[in-house]
């Protein structure tokens, strides 16, 4: 029986590469004709476009590709089959996903929501912060203006007034006689053959050693009642010694101490020059202040110059 199919055929005739041998000529074995190396396989060719997708095929089976081959459509570059539907458009169809926004390749990822919340949360952070801010602001200006400014504005003088000067002047008073000027009672006179004294020309009052001696000064301007500081520059031979001081006509509670401060030898004029102090007690206007020798004191002293400073000072 010759190949073909015009009828059944043991397997050894089945043999598509038959006829080249000796024996498969002599049983009448052909080349193929059709596909290659099958014998009388078909080849269907379709002119161009002519094939539909998406349509059921007319016989009962289709035919299968090679294996491991997947069928490939046809279509447009760039367009997408008129039959194409999307998987989620199937029952248990995949989710579409958005396509990434991002650069560069690799997955795709959704936009950054996380990144947007933060920033918004900034801004709101931000503008209720500026909100605190300017609230408390309002309530220090409102506090600033219940109160009332103590700084000199433009129309103020910074300037002290005349009252305030007064009482400047006041707590600053001082005043200041030298011996020339006092009033000298009797026996008592002035010189300037010791140096040192603190006078004008170095002049002091000399002659208060005998009982009854006294020295006045009237001082004028005392700007308030109150205590006051007496100073007295003087100059002791060496030994200490002490004088009456007496006040608008009332002796002083204690005697006017002039001891050696200045540490002179016993004689010694020009080495003795040094300062004392007491505090009376004067009235506004004018007051009278003496020193003079009593009895009991000792009086050997030389003095040169007194002045007031008003409080408790020292110096």
């Amino acid at each position: 029986m010759t190949s073909g199919n015009n009828g059944a055929s043991t397997p050894e005739d089945d043999d598509p590469f038959g006829y080249l041998y000796a024996d498969g000529q002599a049983n009448g074995a052909q080349p193929p004709s059709g596909g290659y190396g099958y014998p009388n396989t078909v080849n269907r060719v379709r002119p161009v476009g002519q094939r539909q997708y998406g349509q059921q095929p007319q016989q009962p089976q289709q035919q299968t590709a090679a294996y491991g081959q997947v069928p490939q459509q046809q279509g447009a570059y760039g367009q997408a089959s008129p039959h194409y539907a999307a998987p989620e458009t199937f029952p248990g169809g995949a989710t579409s996903q958005q396509p990434s926004h991002g650069g560069g390749g690799g997955r795709g990822r959704g936009p950054n929501t996380k990144g947007l919340l933060i920033g918004a949360i900034a801004v709101v952070a931000a503008v209720i912060i500026g909100i605190s801010v300017a609230m408390l602001g309002g309530d220090d200006d409102k506090d600033a203006g219940d109160t009332p400014s103590t700084a000199p504005t433009a129309e103020q003088s910074s300037e002290p007034s005349e009252s305030a000067s007064s009482d400047e002047q006041a707590e600053s008073y001082e005043k200041t006689i030298d011996a020339k000027a006092l009033s000298l009672g009797t026996g008592v006179t002035t010189s300037s053959d010791v140096e040192g004294a603190s006078a004008d020309g170095g002049i002091y009052v000399t002659g208060l050693n005998q009982e009854g001696a006294a020295v006045t000064w009237t001082v004028d301007g005392i700007p308030k009642d109150g205590t006051y500081t007496l100073f007295a520059n003087y100059s002791v031979p060496g030994k200490d010694q002490s004088m009456t001081l007496t006040v608008n006509g009332k002796t002083f509670g204690s005697k006017l101490s002039m001891k050696n401060y200045a540490g002179a030898d016993e004689g010694d004029y020009a080495k003795g020059w040094t300062t004392t102090y007491a505090w009376p007690t004067l009235t506004k206007g004018t007051n009278t202040i003496s020193i003079s020798c009593q009895s009991g004191d000792q009086c050997d002293a030389l003095l040169s110059q007194v002045w007031l400073k008003e409080g408790q000072v020292k110096k």
